[in-house]
């Protein structure tokens, strides 16, 4: 379980993700969310070219962007008050779905990296396994486990917190997810009240301690946003899993099979 601390703003971030709906065009509400909750970094998924022009009243405020609007649904666009050191848009399984990396410079100085992500998910008659979103979920856990930074991976994964595929995620990362022990924070469906799982992630590396998460208020689309602070600890206080040998094996081996599915897929 992640430690619980104070927030500290020089040492910390406060982030916002949500998943808009690429076709709902309630712009106003992200907008009123956004100002209104005053983050240091948002990231959105699902955000088309109207997306991103709908969100230019908040560029000032957050001087440092990373946009890549698709008309496919897997758009992302991210918008930060601190600076981006270095910036990478890779396309880790599929050419048409994008992630982002990215090093974010902390107000006291400290360097930490951000993987911003929405893969895949299964689709009926079009993508029927999870075969390629387990893989670029666990390509990302391997890049921020060899990562001697501190790190964070965000967005929608499409795959809810208790499965195996997350849990084979956490061990192979060692990164530490912070609503175990303190509830589910469903974010989907945010339109059918009894049917509602936690799709929208934020998992952190164990130099962080966890000061606040928070389901937030609907802005039209079928997922709620989601906002945390952390915060980074003078030591690593976070009990983190560690993958077995076989594990290690496993998720190398769905690793594999997703880049030969896409390449299938191609051909």
């Amino acid at each position: 379980m992640i430690q619980k601390v104070p927030y500290d703003s020089r040492n910390g971030i406060h982030l916002m993700i949500g998943n808009v709906y690429q076709y709902n065009r309630k712009f106003g509400k992200t907008l009123s969310l956004i100002q209104s909750r005053n983050p240091d970094l948002v990231f959105l998924v699902e955000t088309d070219q109207a997306w991103a022009d709908a969100m230019t009243p908040i560029h000032e405020g957050y001087p440092y962007r990373i946009l890549c609007p698709l008309e496919n649904t897997y758009g992302l666009v991210l918008y930060s008050r601190l600076p981006i050191l270095r910036k990478e848009i890779n396309y880790l399984i599929d050419e048409e779905v994008p992630s982002l990396e990215f090093d974010l410079e902390l107000r006291g100085g400290q360097v930490i990296t951000i993987y911003a992500i929405h893969p895949t998910p299964p689709v009926p008659g079009e993508n029927s396994t999870s075969t390629e979103r387990d893989a670029e979920i666990l390509i990302v856990g391997k890049k921020s486990k060899a990562n001697p930074l501190p790190s964070i991976v965000i967005g929608d994964l499409n795959d809810v917190a208790w499965s195996y595929t997350t849990s084979l995620f956490l061990k192979t990362s060692e990164l530490a997810d912070p609503r175990r022990g303190r509830g589910f924070f469903n974010t989907f469906h945010a339109k059918i009240p009894l049917f509602r799982w936690p799709l929208d992630h934020v998992f952190l590396s164990k130099q962080f301690g966890l000061a606040a998460i928070h389901v937030l208020p609907g802005i039209g689309s079928d997922h709620f946003p989601i906002e945390l602070k952390a915060t980074l600890t003078a030591n690593d206080t976070t009990d983190t899993e560690s993958a077995t040998n076989e594990e290690e094996q496993e998720a190398e081996e769905k690793i594999t099979n997703g880049h030969e599915n896409q390449k299938a897929d191609q051909d």
